[in-house]
């Protein structure tokens, strides 16, 4: 390797390695210091009492019901909705596509607003309907609870267990069924035998990131959880650095420890299962036909099915929040309500100076933050594609390591790096912190967009007298601008919505929207908080628009 690429590659692994193991390092050294102001001072008291607080076991089986509850619930609707749409002859199935990356766009924390917009015990806009339509004295839905955290959290990692899961349904062989119905076996018999077991791994993978995802969930907790007495760990270990006049920082590092070194399991797991996919394989010639299944009767009731579910995941939540944000006070939809409509709300957010402020970090954190971001991720994706050396898969491992960081958790671990530097309370520290934490949603498109490009353009190049960053910025990135669209648009959406790694690290001055939005909804500014959620969809929504066109005008120039 010429010393160009191998000073790339080690540049690239010192930057990486500052950005993922650092925080991880300064967590397990804060797990045994006595405090912030205390760094450096050992002890292991900090273990002790995190691991002997008798109020943890209840924190874990909560933790436990949580996080199995809503990964059980997201996998089987998405293997429901994966059958359907590549195994069935049911219309529409462009709902499917729309299902699965619209909900992306949509913040966690607003989702979750919305629904104890809809249900909360008090005065959620289902429970006023069904009370004024019976006659009750308080409404029968409780969205403040175990179960309604569940319903919500599966709901939101359902799109990304059926982007694992519809993949391998698309090509399974169904000639496979064919033959076991043939030798005489049954449809419950085929499934367990046949179905399930080739699908397993894809299954399986699913299943494995949605625990990640769950355990690592904040917004569902804090917004829908917290008001019902539902804790779970990451509420738990926020409370610990948020809550008191004494907050216990190696406490929260000490037990933050053992939730980062079980995420890490888990996403190795899930690596693994991704990986034997080959071991699976059922397609073997040009010949081969996915099978479509007549619903008959069926059709359309699955189909109303799935609308709803369309409906409740991705009409719904704007819905409400756009109705809230007009009303003066939760109102079921009625003429008097509508009467009573006004941009009251919508003036005391656009008025508000810490709202201004959190819109404007915000912005900055979603442009200029998936801009690095994906400039990082174009050197990475490179050397991890076209390398391939020891170099590069060290590089490789440290970049998807922070795909196993819960936000809380390694929010905290950026705290103890932070506090000890000037950056601590800033825009920048987010900044650092957020692309860190989703470097890997850069560098997985561009990947495999380098991938399609062949080493011969670049050797051409080289042999022509360009230099490689030459040939980067004229052959190779023009080629690249699908990927580095995808990128850029998933790092900015991912940078507007944080929130999890952001109310560890934000500070007074580095407001950002999604903590804004939470202040709302713990101060009961209903009207306020969709006010501004639904700015937080339209900016989401313009930047995307926006990078599509500038995406298209430079692939059309590079044509």
């Amino acid at each position: 390797m010429d010393p160009q690429r191998r000073g790339l590659t080690l540049t690239l692994i010192l930057i990486v390695g500052l950005l993922t193991v650092a925080p991880v390092a300064m967590l397990l050294l804060g797990s045994f210091s006595q405090g912030l102001d205390a760094f450096g001072q050992f002890t292991l008291a900090k273990y002790a009492s995190a691991y002997s607080d008798p109020g943890l076991w209840k924190v874990l089986f909560n933790t436990a019901v949580f996080v199995v509850g809503s990964t059980l619930l997201a996998t089987l609707l998405a293997l429901f909705l994966a059958y359907l749409n590549t195994r069935t002859d049911i219309p529409f199935k462009f709902l499917f596509n729309v299902l699965a990356i619209v909900p992306m766009m949509i913040p966690h924390v607003l989702f979750s607003v919305s629904w104890a917009l809809l249900a909360n015990p008090s005065n959620g806009l289902m429970n006023l309907a069904l009370m004024e339509t019976f006659g009750l004295d308080k409404g029968p839905l409780n969205i403040y609870s175990m179960s309604g955290m569940v319903l919500v959290e599966g709901l939101l990692n359902m799109p990304i267990a059926y982007l694992i899961i519809a993949p391998a349904m698309a090509s399974f062989d169904v000639s496979l069924e064919e033959s076991s119905r043939v030798f005489g076996a049954g449809a419950w018999r085929t499934l367990l035998r046949i179905t399930l077991p080739v699908l397993r791994p894809a299954i399986l993978a699913a299943f494995v990131l949605g625990i990640v995802r769950s355990l690592a969930s904040y917004a569902v907790p804090r917004v829908l959880g917290t008001p019902g007495n539902e804790e779970v760990l990451a509420t738990y270990l926020y409370e610990m650095i948020s809550v008191g006049f004494a907050p216990d920082y190696g406490k929260a590092a000490a037990l933050g420890m053992s939730v980062l070194l079980v995420a890490v399991v888990l996403i190795w797991l899930y690596r693994r299962l991704t990986g034997e996919g080959s071991r699976f394989v059922t397609i073997s010639s040009r010949g081969w036909r996915p099978a479509v299944v007549p619903l008959g009767r069926w059709r359309m009731p699955l189909f109303a099915l799935v609308a709803l579910l369309s409906f409740i995941v991705i009409v719904l939540p704007v819905v409400v929040l756009l109705y809230t944000s007009f009303v003066p006070y939760s109102m079921v939809p009625s003429r008097a309500a509508f009467a009573a409509m006004s941009f009251k709300h919508w003036a005391e957010v656009l008025n508000d100076a810490t709202s201004l402020l959190a819109l404007k970090n915000s912005l900055f954190l979603a442009v200029v933050g998936a801009t690095l971001g994906v400039l990082l991720s174009l050197f990475v994706g490179y050397v991890i594609v076209k390398l391939r050396t020891r170099g590069a898969a060290l590089l490789e491992t440290l970049t998807y390591l922070s795909f196993a960081f819960p936000g809380i958790v390694i929010g905290i671990g950026f705290m103890w790096f932070f506090v000890q530097t000037p950056l601590y309370a800033t825009v920048t520290a987010l900044l650092i912190g957020y692309i860190a934490t989703y470097l890997p949603y850069g560098v997985r498109p561009l990947a495999s967009a380098f991938v399609q490009v062949h080493d011969h353009l670049e050797e051409s190049s080289l042999v022509c007298g360009a230099s490689r960053m030459t040939t980067m910025r004229r052959i190779i990135v023009p080629l690249l601008v699908p990927g580095i669209v995808s990128a850029w648009i998933l790092m900015a959406t991912m940078f507007l919505r944080e929130l999890t790694l952001s109310v560890v690290l934000s500070r007074p001055g580095s407001e950002v929207l999604a903590v804004q939005v939470l202040s709302f909804a713990d101060d009961g500014l209903w009207g306020q908080l969709s006010a501004l959620g639904i700015i937080m969809i339209a900016i989401s929504t313009l930047l995307v628009i926006v990078a599509h066109l500038i995406g298209r005008r430079f692939g059309a120039r590079a044509a």
